[in-house]
């Protein structure tokens, strides 16, 4: 264990001189929710994502990356493509909001140093890491509406799929898709997080899987700071 441990942090820290850059912008898309309640698809977006994202470039490959999101959720039986969902017809709506850090690895080198003009640099990426989150606690009353009756908090796998480009020297415009693997069952009310009555009574659904979260959307980063000088000595940058 101790060998993989120091693999995994020379691979973080070992490429550091080679670029180390910054960037800060928006996040602006759609969201879903896949759970007991609605359409099981998983990208369809229904609702809206806002957030900002910061990620430190420590080589052309990978970056340290944290965002902030808020996103409104929501389902409906009657879009889903089951029919006993359809004829139950449980509808919901939530609130979700997210901080995640992680990793984001590039699988073409993106080096922000060249100072490169519209689309001259492209690569697609992938991000994972861990998510907080905090949403309403529900639970389902008088047969179809589902009410809140606290906020709760817990934590999310996040896996994003995207592609990026240079819009200019200083800006980024990427697209990404990513899923989130929730620790709860209860974005949509089917499994109230309270296992004391009468909670338990209120449970439906298979409560054996817990729900996901979907972010599908679009980023516009601004690029900010200086490349390391790796010079001989006496020499200035």
């Amino acid at each position: 264990m101790t060998n993989y441990l120091i693999i995994f942090m020379g691979f973080l820290f070992g490429g550091s001189s080679v670029a180390q850059k910054h960037e800060v912008g928006l996040f602006l898309g759609g969201s879903n929710v896949i759970s007991d309640v609605g359409s099981t698809d998983v990208i369809n977006p229904n609702d809206v994502v806002i957030g900002g994202v910061y990620k430190w470039n420590r080589t052309p490959r990978y970056s340290f990356r944290l965002s902030v999101n808020y996103a409104n959720v929501h389902g409906e039986d009657s879009k889903s493509n089951d029919s006993k969902q359809r004829a139950r017809d449980y509808s919901f709506r939530n609130a979700i909001k997210e901080v995640s850090v992680g990793i984001e690895y590039n699988l073409i080198n993106f080096d922000l140093h060249d100072r490169n003009r519209l689309f001259t640099k492209i690569t697609p990426y992938v991000y994972s890491g861990l998510s907080f989150f905090h949403y309403d606690a529900l639970y389902l009353k008088g047969g179809k509406t589902v009410q809140k009756f606290n906020s709760h908090s817990t934590f999310a796998i996040p896996l994003s799929l995207g592609v990026k480009t240079t819009l200019s020297s200083r800006f980024i415009l990427g697209f990404e898709t990513g899923v989130r693997y929730t620790f709860t069952d209860d974005l949509d009310g089917s499994n109230p997080v309270r296992d004391k009555a009468p909670y338990e009574s209120l449970k439906f659904g298979n409560t054996k899987n817990n729900d996901w979260y979907v972010f599908t959307g679009v980023t516009l980063t601004y690029t900010f700071g200086k490349k390391p000088c790796i010079c001989p000595e006496g020499n200035k940058y």
